[in-house]
């Protein structure tokens, strides 16, 4: 099948959906497009982030050569920049329907850009599939209960009229209670892990920790991500600032740092008593060193796409016991604390610290299996296929 992508914000350096199920869709022998915008690098969500001074023509080149995926990019307008919204120039609906494809796969419904492209699907001429991204407790623009009125009364009847399929990449009922889209049009598939490269590797960790001084008598802990108040990074750094009973661990920090918030994070970071190693964000194919090199993942605050690496490279995972998390450790494979409770984070910091080298390896083995069993993102990348066929031959006949 001729399957284009359109996913505003694609970045050839990270690990979102979009990269790895575009690269699994071509190993699978579809001819895969992505269409996103130009100046990724000057995107709200990226332009904090060092991509080792490639350009982004020079990152697109090295994705498409090597996975086999065509990439093209529109023009956006800085100027009317609002809440990391972006509207692009005219002319993208135009695009996308001269590409001529079998179908195409909208990417977060509920960006301008998509409602645009539901707007204006009878001119476009090809079957579209969807997909929504949002989390409840990630939902927190000032405006968002008017934004929700909209999409229910403008974009969801389109949505129930066409029968399109909007999947859940995460396992909450957002568009479900939020949009009014029917259940049954709303499927959820998760996200998942690149386990060609996410795994287990006990010599990267024996190289990491000489390498870097690292103790070696104790367990080594991981954060990845921005540390922000959204995220809980002064929840961290309040959590490792002494020592527990005693003693002393190694704590890996990945992600970059932000303004006064920011500032205040990194100065607890320096006065902890454990031995703590800073690196700014990581593009993905660099973060395996770094989980490989730990014994324990820990997110302070919501949840992460990052969960699904981690626990792929036999970490237990220590997070906060929001519905998400409780539902992913329910498996022998981590533990949850008390929501904003750095005591009760503490508590389960140590008691991981003490445990039994036998119940740590019990919950290491746990946690590969699990992602192994449901989250390889090569099968989910099949099952995203089946769905995107089905729909491609049903809205054809009604083109």
């Amino acid at each position: 099948m001729k399957i284009v992508h359109w996913d505003e914000a694609f970045h050839p350096l990270f690990g979102y959906q979009i990269n790895l199920l575009a690269k699994y869709q071509a190993m699978q022998g579809h001819d895969v497009t992505i269409v996103s915008s130009k100046n990724i690098n000057s995107f709200p969500v990226f332009n904090q982030f060092d991509n080792s001074n490639l350009s982004d023509a020079e990152m697109d080149e090295e994705f498409s050569k090597k996975y086999k995926v065509k990439i093209i990019r529109w023009p956006w307008r800085k100027s009317f920049l609002a809440k990391n919204r972006i509207v692009h120039k005219k002319g993208f609906i135009e695009l996308l329907s001269n590409i001529e494809a079998d179908i195409i796969f909208v990417h977060t419904n509920d960006t301008l850009s998509s409602i645009k492209i539901a707007k204006k699907h009878k001119k476009i001429k090809t079957p579209l599939i969807f997909d929504n991204h949002m989390l409840d407790m990630a939902s927190k623009n000032p405006l968002r209960k008017l934004f929700r009125l909209y999409f229910k009364l403008r974009i969801t009847p389109l949505i129930k009229k066409n029968k399109w399929i909007v999947i859940r990449t995460q396992d909450d009922p957002y568009i479900i209670k939020h949009f009014g889209v029917p259940k049954s049009q709303a499927p959820y598939l998760s996200f998942g892990t690149d386990l060609s490269i996410f795994h287990t590797d006990e010599s990267q960790k024996k190289e990491f920790m000489k390498k870097n001084n690292l103790y070696t008598d104790t367990l080594t802990f991981i954060y990845t991500g921005k540390l922000t108040e959204d995220k809980g990074g002064l929840l961290l750094a309040n959590a490792f600032l002494k020592s527990f009973d005693g003693k002393r661990v190694n704590l890996i920090v990945v992600g970059n740092s932000f303004g006064e918030y920011g500032q205040c994070v990194e100065q607890l970071l320096k006065n902890s008593e454990n031995k703590v190693l800073r690196f700014p964000t990581q593009n993905y194919a660099s973060l395996p060193m770094f989980y490989q090199s730990a014994d324990i993942s820990i997110f302070p605050k919501q949840c992460s796409l990052s969960f699904f690496d981690a626990q792929a490279c036999g970490l237990p995972v220590i997070a906060e016991n929001n519905n998400i998390n409780i539902e992913r450790l329910s498996h022998k494979n981590g533990s949850v604390f008390l929501s904003g409770d750095v005591e009760d984070f503490r508590k389960i910091i140590k008691k991981y610290i003490f445990m039994d080298i036998k119940d740590l390896e019990n919950e290491r083995i746990n946690s590969t299996n699990y992602i192994k069993k449901y989250f390889d993102f090569s099968k989910i990348a099949e099952e995203y296929s089946k769905i995107i066929e089905a729909e491609w031959k049903r809205q054809k006949e009604n083109l």
